[in-house]
Order: C-alpha cells, then structure tokens, then sequence
C-alpha cells in the first residue's frame, strides 16, 4: 500500500512535469503564458482531482459543464463578496428552521437534520419542511454561479447496505426537488455515504439524531475552470514544449524530468 502510494505520488509529478512542458499556450488577448484548460484536465485524472478540489466528479470537470450550460464563473477577486452575499440570504431566509449554516473557507454548508426533512426511513421530502426548502432554493438559483453537491448520512443503526442505500435516495430526493424549484441540475450532483461519516457518537440518541442528515455544499465556480495563469517557473518564458522558446537550452539548463530523475522520483515511480 506505501508503495503504491509512493509510487501514485510520483507518477503525479511527472504528469506535472510533462503539464510544464507541453500544457503551455499563450493567450491572444495579453501575451502572457498560461496552462490550458485541456492540460489542467489531464493533470486532474492523474491526481484523481487532488490539486482540482473535493468536489464530486472533479471540480474542473464540474466548472466546465455549468461554463457550458452559459452559467459562467466568478472571477478571482469577486468569489468573497459574491459568497458573503449568498451566506447571508441563506442565514436569514433558514433562520429558525432547524437548518445549519457553515461557513468554510469561500464554501458554505448547509446541514439539514432529517428529523426535520423525512419521515423515519423515508425519503420523501416532509410537507412541513418543503416552505425551508423553497427559500433554500430560491436562494441558489438567485446565485447561480456555484457547484453544488448534496451529501446524504445516515447514523449505524440497521446494516449498512439498508444505510447507504437510504442516504443516497435522500440525497436524490433533495436534489431534485431543488432542481424542481429552480436550481439548475447541471450545478447539482449527489452522494450518499451511508453510516461512514458521523459529525458525533453513534452510541448516543443524540449523536444519532445528528448523524442522520443531508448537507448541500455550495463551491464557487471559477479558478479551477479554466487555463489560469502560469504558476511560477512553469509557463513564463522557459519551458514551454520541450524546450526554451526563442533559443536553443542553456548547457546544463535542467527540465522538470531532469529534477525528478535527481531527487529519484521518476526512478520510483517506474520500479
């Protein structure tokens, strides 16, 4: 298992090293160097979306589809104000619901108990519950340009199949009727995770109230979307294709292969 490890870990550096190498292009617009976006998608399967996000199906791929269903994305400098906006309609149209939510970074996570939103060992969405539900979902479609996963969990009680299955059909089920209310579903994807994740004991009542539940995590879309401007020492005016543009390479000059075959990672991640 270390091994295969060790052995993923640098294979990943080469997929970046060969991503300075040939990932380069210049935009037609500035003249600067960037990565493009096809490069960035290969390096995200090598890293099974390590340095792309968490989000489910990759949040490069992710940011592409809603780019393409003319959504767009956030830039850089407005994801803050444009998430601090959306935080705040959510806290006051869920204030007193029941529904928490948790502010991570530019991400927020809405924590939804399902005392509050099924029936026991149901997934219908309960009547009572669908008013809070519609204000959730008047809230994502006034701010479209984001990802949006919901995450279903159940507490250990009953087997795990019975669980896992549960969660996914409640995840399924908020998930659509979002997409019913407005939400656009090529924003949305779903998981369920069964018992696997507990927020607190399962050997409790309480802790098994809190298990049982559905989240919606809410990601700007923007950044990992598309061709970003070169990280340093990789698209400037070095390495691009294989080799220096406009001049031949310096004698002794290393490329990125260079420096893995010297610290013994490429060795390693052919063994």
């Amino acid at each position: 298992m270390i091994f295969r490890s060790r052995s993923k870990i640098a294979l990943s550096a080469v997929a970046l090293a060969g991503l300075t190498l040939s990932g380069c292009v210049t935009d037609p617009e500035t003249g600067n160097r960037r990565i493009s976006k096809a490069a960035i998608g290969g390096v995200g399967g090598a890293l099974g979306g390590y340095l792309l996000g968490d989000l489910l199906g990759g949040r490069n791929d992710r940011t592409e589809k809603i780019v393409g269903a003319g959504i767009g994305a956030i830039a850089g400098a407005g994801v803050g104000a444009y998430m601090d906006a959306q935080e705040k309609k959510l806290r006051e149209r869920t204030a007193g619901t029941g529904v928490d939510v948790v502010r991570q970074g530019d991400e927020l996570l809405l924590r939804m108990p399902s005392g509050i939103t099924f029936a026991t060992n149901q997934s219908a969405i309960q009547p009572q519950f669908q008013p809070t539900l519609d204000q959730v979902a008047a809230t994502l479609a006034e701010y479209p340009k984001t990802m949006i996963d919901v995450l279903g969990h159940t507490d250990s009680d009953g087997s795990e199949a019975y669980n896992q299955a549960l969660s996914e059909r409640r995840a399924q089920s908020v998930a659509s009727y979002l997409s019913s209310h407005g939400v656009a579903s090529v924003r949305m994807a779903t998981r369920g995770y069964g018992e696997m994740q507990p927020i607190a004991s399962n050997e409790t009542p309480d802790g098994k109230q809190q298990n049982r539940r559905v989240e919606i995590k809410i990601v700007p879309a923007g950044g990992g979307g598309g061709g970003g401007q070169a990280p340093p020492g990789s698209c400037r005016s070095g390495w691009a294709g294989g080799k220096r543009r406009g001049r031949r390479p310096r004698l002794g000059s290393a490329s990125p292969f260079d420096k893995l075959r010297a610290n013994g990672s490429f060795r390693t991640a052919l063994r």
